[in-house]
């Protein structure tokens, strides 16, 4: 037997936890599809296009009909992933962030048009830094624009900060454009809005993660900084060819960063939120209300500042803390995960009760999304080249 077809083999062993209720999957048109034809295609895309480990919930009626874990932990000590295994969750922590934002609102804490910075009895760079870097906001002491960010500009990525402070050439963080003028992707405004929580509250991020979301929910394995007990059962990331990154343990707590969960926990947090379980059905409404039209090219690189109506047939724009499509079977609300050696992707049609969560622990991920996407719930309205999710088989 070759290696290649050693690796298959070993490979073809792909899941070691699964959920499935011996019932068809139906996707969006009505069409349905089995889970173990579902399976088959998962591994075959898998194969092809060089992905390490995946895991997956597909959604019908607003709950889990499907969730099954792929691949290995680390191709290197070939450890299968099980639903339980822990994943760096990139940016889909800025979803859960929003839910707890939102909680804030309905309690009458939070108001989203009010300027965060007059929570504050002191400017915000006043405030002496406890973090490595985060928290640190002396860089605004000579740009008073920032006095106008809301909550609502942080949710909806209309802040005017940069992504991430180190992107700027001299890595100082300032606000870029007009704040809620237009759309830019930007950690930092996440960021900026949990800092005027920790100190309105009084309460750091974790605690209030565990208070509001975690602990309700039951994710007993979903934190905001890495835990002694996630050691037993982790993922390591992979580059293109399959090599597995260094894991990053040391982490400070960032509401757009830092999230540590798995398949099974963020699947519960997905089903709260279709079912309106954690906020009152006409705050998820708001949520996934555009907010700002998005007319980039693509959201990242040198394309996000030119525009193009090459989405206005889908309607996309921000929600607060989602992106939103329109299609024929209502909003689509998805969030994005992006990280070295993980890529993610959770799309939600709450109108249908369809949805699905896919984590990855690859850097070739990305390329099976679309084909995915359209397999398993027949979502052809995900916009993956302004998403830059480039099918392995279009590649270069």
């Amino acid at each position: 037997m070759s290696f290649k077809n050693y690796y298959f083999t070993l490979f073809s062993i792909f899941y070691v936890f699964s959920v499935s209720l011996g019932q068809n999957i139906v996707r969006l048109d009505k069409s349905e599809i089995t889970s173990v034809n579902l399976d088959q295609k998962i591994d075959a895309l898998m194969k092809i296009a060089n992905v390490q480990g995946l895991a997956v919930t597909v959604f019908n009626n607003n709950k889990p009909v499907y969730k099954k874990s792929f691949g290995y932990k680390n191709l290197l000590t070939k450890e299968l992933i099980n639903n339980n295994t822990n994943f760096y969750g990139a940016s889909l922590s800025k979803s859960v962030f929003a839910v707890l934002v939102m909680q804030l609102v309905e309690k009458g804490i939070l108001d989203l048009d009010k300027p965060l910075q007059d929570y504050l009895p002191q400017p915000i760079y006043d405030y002496k830094p406890t973090k490595k870097w985060h928290d640190n906001y002396q860089d605004l002491k000579e740009d008073a624009s920032y006095s106008k960010i809301t909550a609502r500009m942080c949710l909806d990525h209309t802040s005017g900060f940069p992504n991430w402070r180190w992107d700027e050439p001299d890595q100082k963080l300032r606000v870029k454009t007009t704040p809620g003028s237009r759309y830019s992707y930007s950690g930092e405004g996440l960021v900026y809005l949990q800092v005027v929580l920790e100190h309105l509250l009084h309460k750091p991020l974790e605690q209030l993660m565990q208070e509001n979301i975690f602990r309700p929910l039951k994710m007993n394995s979903s934190s905001y900084t890495w835990q002694p007990e996630f050691e037993k059962d982790y993922c390591f990331g992979h580059n293109a060819t399959g090599e597995p990154y260094e894991k990053d343990k040391d982490n400070d707590a960032r509401a757009a960063s830092t999230l540590e969960t798995t398949l099974s926990d963020y699947t519960l947090f997905t089903e709260a939120v279709l079912q309106s379980s954690l906020l009152k059905k006409s705050t998820t409404k708001t949520m996934f209300t555009q907010q700002i039209k998005i007319k980039s090219v693509a959201q990242f690189g040198p394309l996000r500042l030119k525009d193009s109506n090459a989405n206005d047939a889908i309607d996309l724009g921000y929600g607060l803390g989602w992106v939103l499509l329109q299609s024929p079977y209502g909003t689509g609300a998805f969030k994005e995960g992006h990280g070295d050696g993980f890529q993610h992707y959770s799309i939600i049609f709450p109108q249908t009760g369809i949805g699905i969560i896919i984590m990855s622990n690859s850097d070739n991920a990305e390329s099976i999304f679309k084909e995915l996407l359209e397999t398993a719930i027949g979502d052809i309205y995900t916009p993956w080249k302004w998403e830059n999710y480039i099918p392995y088989n279009a590649r270069e």
